[in-house]
């Protein structure tokens, strides 16, 4: 088996328009109806931010068991209006997840919403800076790497998706009882590797590493590189926050706290 540190990555591209002076990143809303008060933050975010593109980079919904699901959950449509209001003023889009690697091209083509390939590497004037989800640099979880592995395969999503909804949301209820009670019990989780998080920066040929996934907002130093970890969005319990990455063409970036 070939070593991920040194395993190079399918990187995607995007490259930002002259006029994109800003660039909001955001990641790990884990949105769900029985959270209201980070879904309205969400909400009014995407309505008021000043930013000329909103790329979302994984987990922006606590689960996704295939767009199928929207179709009767009003929950998820009302989602899907705040994204297609968005995208009809700027540029969004979304890079998957843990929790939602199945959303795919019905639900968000719906919302006008771009797809991102994990990683991308994002062009934003002279900035060269390398986007990803940040679970697949997280080597020391190894039961979730053999998990992901195997659920990031198009014949496991064809097979998973092909069962009835119904199955399919039991399933991911077993994850998400699973990841409670890992929880509940201080178990830590692992952070991005820092030998690979180097390897796909020289491989990108990009100073700045941008994820998300591990809810441990903070900037670290990669040798003359930077890494970035986005926040978590949690504003019905504790501890609270909502916070985007703003990138600016300049070269600068800010953290904004919402609201």
């Amino acid at each position: 088996m070939s070593d991920p540190r040194t395993t190079r990555p399918k990187i995607g591209l995007l490259t930002a328009p002259s006029a994109w002076l800003t660039v909001d990143l955001i990641s790990d809303l884990h949105l769900q109806a029985c959270e209201t008060a980070t879904f309205e933050a969400w909400r009014a975010y995407m309505a008021s931010t000043t930013a000329d593109a909103v790329l979302i980079l994984g987990d922006l919904f606590e689960v996704w068991v295939g767009d199928d699901a929207a179709n009767s959950d009003p929950f998820l449509q009302r989602c899907a209006e705040v994204l297609k209001q968005t995208s009809s003023q700027k540029y969004v889009a979304f890079m998957p997840g843990n929790r939602d690697f199945l959303v795919g091209p019905d639900y968000l083509g719906g919302g006008g919403v771009e797809l991102l390939n994990d990683p991308t590497l994002l062009e934003l004037g002279a900035q060269r800076i390398l986007l990803t989800h940040g679970d697949a640099l997280c080597l020391d979880d190894q039961p979730y790497q053999a998990f992901r592995s195997q659920a990031r395969q198009p014949q496991w999503q064809q097979a998973f998706l092909a069962k009835p909804l119904a199955e399919r949301q039991e399933f991911a209820r077993g994850l998400r009882a699973l990841s409670e009670s890992q929880k509940n019990e201080g178990m830590s989780f692992a952070d991005a590797d820092h030998e690979m998080s180097q390897f796909w920066l020289v491989q990108a040929q990009a100073d700045r590493l941008v994820h998300g996934h591990t809810h441990r907002p903070a900037d670290h130093a990669l040798g003359a590189a930077h890494r970035h970890v986005l926040s978590d969005w949690s504003l019905d319990h504790a501890p609270w926050r909502a916070q985007a990455l703003r990138l600016k063409r300049d070269g600068d970036l800010e953290r904004i706290n919402w609201p």
